[in-house]
């Protein structure tokens, strides 16, 4: 919900290698109408939802086309993730918001979007889908782990890719921190100023998602059905809430890197929160690496252009070892 992500890249291939380089990436932030919209989506009726397909679609159209215009930019095709407002593997369903048609018709150049729809077809959770791009980009590491809205690890075990959800991370800190009037908890400062409460920690670290092995993955669903009710305590202050679920979120993060001792690259916005990354270094023997700031704020959008190259080539983006799905295979639809 911070607003669109865009990110120009170049990639190459040498020797089998593949390296990339950013030349523009910007965030543009959402107005309030459209932050408004987007919250209001999962209770929306079906008109609604498509409407705002279509709108959403041809918003993103023409932010791409004033961003190409600005930056004198010569693109050879568009990869758009779009805004999930579904995900729901359990039941073979995912929705990203943004019709590709749409941005096609904007900006005039081939859109490859839809990249999740067909790994659920063939059985898989549509989720991680970043770890080829970790594996293929980021070689230098052992694993890579994102705190974005949810936690997500990849690494290499056994020649194959592992890849899955860990945990909710901004999802629910954001929405603590709008209760204190603020859009995230800046450093973490808000969370340093409470006391963890071992029993709701104790009943969060029990829930039953983490028990389970992977593949696996999580959306604003399971947020809703399991976190939201234990979060909902009078008797705990915001400052409390905080500083729990980031105990809540260090744990379990520990407990996916287990007795790793490697260099683990670490991106996404709650790489930024101080107090969140103290409490995950404190618990795991695992050098966290946090790269320049480029790479934090854009490594997924870096990262779904790398997916659209890789469907554009027609080579498989998306591996059964991460999702689940009956094979590797080549996911994208192509305006």
């Amino acid at each position: 919900m911070d607003g669109l992500d865009m990110a120009f890249c170049h990639f190459r291939q040498e020797s089998g290698n593949w390296s990339y380089s950013v030349i523009q990436a910007e965030t543009i932030p959402y107005t309030a109408e459209w932050l408004k919209r987007l919250k209001g989506l999962p209770a929306a009726s079906a008109l609604d939802f498509t409407s705002a397909d279509y709108d959403y679609g041809h918003l993103l159209g023409c932010l791409t086309r004033d961003f190409i215009s600005r930056h004198r930019i010569k693109a050879d095709f568009i990869a758009s993730h779009g805004h999930t407002v579904f995900h729901r593997p359990e039941k073979g369903i995912t929705s990203q918001l943004g019709n590709g048609a749409a941005i096609k018709a904007e900006t005039g150049l081939p859109v490859i979007c839809d990249f999740r729809s067909e790994d659920l077809a063939l059985g898989g959770q549509g989720a991680p889908l970043v770890p080829a791009g970790d594996m293929l980009l980021f070689r230098g590491f052992d694993a890579c782990l994102n705190l974005g809205g949810f936690a997500n690890i990849s690494y290499n075990l056994s020649s194959e890719r592992i890849a899955y959800d860990i945990c909710p991370v901004n999802i629910v800190l954001n929405e603590l921190a709008g209760k204190k009037g603020k859009q995230y908890d800046i450093n973490g400062e808000i969370a340093s100023w409470g006391s963890v409460d071992r029993s709701l920690l104790r009943m969060l670290n029990n829930l039953p998602y983490y028990s389970l092995t992977p593949p696996k993955s999580l959306g604003r669903e399971w947020v809703f059905e399991n976190i939201s009710p234990l979060l909902e305590n009078p008797a705990l202050s915001v400052e409390d809430l905080l500083c729990t679920f980031c105990s809540h979120i260090a744990f379990q993060i520990s407990q996916s890197l287990g007795k790793m001792e490697t260099n683990v690259l670490v991106s996404g916005g709650g790489a930024l929160n101080k107090y969140l990354m103290a409490q995950l270094r404190s618990g795991t023997k695992a050098n966290l690496v946090t790269p320049d700031l480029l790479t934090i704020n854009f490594k997924e959008a870096i990262i779904f252009a790398f997916l659209g190259v890789l469907r554009w080539r027609n080579e498989n983006n998306c591996f059964r070892s991460v999702t689940g799905a009956r094979l590797d295979h080549c996911s994208g639809a192509i305006y």
